[in-house]
């Protein structure tokens, strides 16, 4: 495996990388990353990608269809288990021997075959209708009674084997070889052997001269028939722990698989707790996750709440600053107009002026008196009136009885008015009247 550091990865990342080399069994974790980074980090779409090369299938990144399957590691101290010894009367050693030779003179022959003819090794176009085939013919030939085939191809036996934690057991089948009856109706019928492996092991089984039995023969370095492998997962890669070659008694054959199995139980045990392991911490950092994600939200929302209210008061304040300035405006509009009123006043008539009206009010509590021309006209004295600093801006002038009231009329002079001689006049204030009115 070459150098790869985790530390470049994000959680979900590293997740992804150990779920795909658990599905594909694909020890490098390096290509593991570069191909999920091919396919964008979607988990699926990558290991289907991947099972698809193993199995031959055409595929969008690669058309060949004789890829091989996928690397088992073949341990050096792995069990092999040639030809049983026979019984004291049936020359064991012997025909042992014989087997021995007779399948090494089929090699060489084989071998030359192959050197003189072109195109003769199977292409796998379809490894799981390799399989059904090879089923279909096996029990066309030796009957129904054998272990359940797996009927799938060998990558997702592996596969299978990988993800449940179980003993994968595989059978290479050879039409040729000279044991293969006996074998096939004494052995794996045998009904102890059955429940054996039923019990204990996905079973895979294929045909050599099919594509698919091809590849696996070729990928085990398989040279003697029957072929049983017993491979499992052992420190996180398939390793073959065990291999059977030539014919096997039952009795024999449930011994070897039974060694096995206690032996490497342990393995399993130890992927079984290193999982759950694994799906502890996944949890935890989920539930943290989820934890730190509620958290996060609710610091958003105190912050999304705290920016609305400070943004409210910047409005509310803002809102209050534009009105004060607009009042303020206002009120130098008024000066300014009140002012502009008093300077346009006709000028004052001389005390001694017998036509001349003398008008007499009191503003904000200050008496205030003035004369007129008697031919003046109203609109100067509600001027002269709104004139004064502390006068309403609308009011109203009335007769010191409040029964007549003077209106602002353009034309009307105070003659008209009967405003003559001395008079005291009433100012009305219009505004605390409609404030009066909008209180009750």
């Amino acid at each position: 495996m070459g150098d790869f550091d985790l530390g470049d990865l994000t959680g979900e990342q590293i997740e992804k990388v150990l779920q795909f080399q658990d599905l594909t069994g694909n020890e490098d974790l390096a290509v593991c990353r570069d191909v999920l980074l091919r396919h964008n980090w979607n988990l699926e779409v990558a290991v289907q990608e991947q099972l698809n090369l193993f199995e031959g299938r055409p595929s969008m990144y690669a058309q060949d269809s004789r890829v091989r399957p996928p690397t088992v590691v073949d341990e050096a101290n792995a069990r092999i288990y040639f030809s049983p010894e026979g019984s004291p009367n049936s020359g064991g050693f012997f025909s042992y021997l014989m087997s021995l030779c007779y399948n090494v003179v089929t090699s060489i022959f084989q071998l030359i075959f192959t050197l003189f003819r072109r195109n003769v090794r199977p292409v796998s176009l379809d490894p799981v209708q390799d399989v059904v085939n090879f089923i279909r013919s096996y029990e066309e030939q030796f009957g129904t009674n054998h272990p359940v085939f797996y009927q799938g191809s060998y990558s997702q036996a592996l596969s299978d084997a990988k993800q449940e934690l179980r003993f994968l057991l595989v059978y290479l089948h050879k039409d040729e070889s000279q044991e293969i009856d006996q074998w096939c109706r004494n052995t794996l019928g045998d009904p102890e052997v059955i429940r054996f492996i039923n019990t204990n092991t996905l079973f895979w089984a294929c045909n050599i001269k099919s594509g698919e039995g091809y590849k696996v023969a070729e990928a085990l370095r398989v040279g003697t028939y029957p072929f049983l492998a017993t491979i499992v997962l052992k420190e996180h890669k398939m390793t073959i722990v065990g291999k059977m070659v030539g014919l096997v008694q039952s009795s024999t054959m449930i011994r070897r698989m039974q060694e096995l199995t206690e032996e490497y139980e342990s393995s399993l045990s130890t992927e079984r707790h290193e999982r759950a392991q694994r799906q502890v911490n996944a949890t935890l950092r989920q539930e943290q996750d989820d934890a730190y994600q509620l958290s996060l939200k609710a610091d958003q929302e105190k912050e999304r709440i705290r920016l609305q209210q400070e943004n409210e008061s910047k409005r509310q304040a803002e809102r209050e600053r534009a009105e004060k300035m607009e009042q303020e405006a206002m009120l130098e509009r008024i000066r300014l107009h009140k002012e502009e009123c008093l300077q346009n006043l006709l000028e004052e008539p001389p005390m001694n002026d017998p036509s001349c009206c003398h008008i007499q009010t009191c503003v904000a509590g200050q008496k205030i008196t003035r004369r007129f021309p008697s031919t003046c006209k109203v609109q100067n004295i509600y001027e002269w009136i709104y004139g004064q600093p502390e006068s309403p801006n609308t009011f109203r002038i009335m007769s010191f009885n409040f029964k007549e009231i003077y209106p602002n009329f353009k034309d009307l002079t105070l003659l008209d008015a009967g405003l003559t001689g001395r008079v005291f006049v009433h100012v009305q204030n219009d505004e605390e009247e409609d404030e009066e009115e909008e209180e009750n």
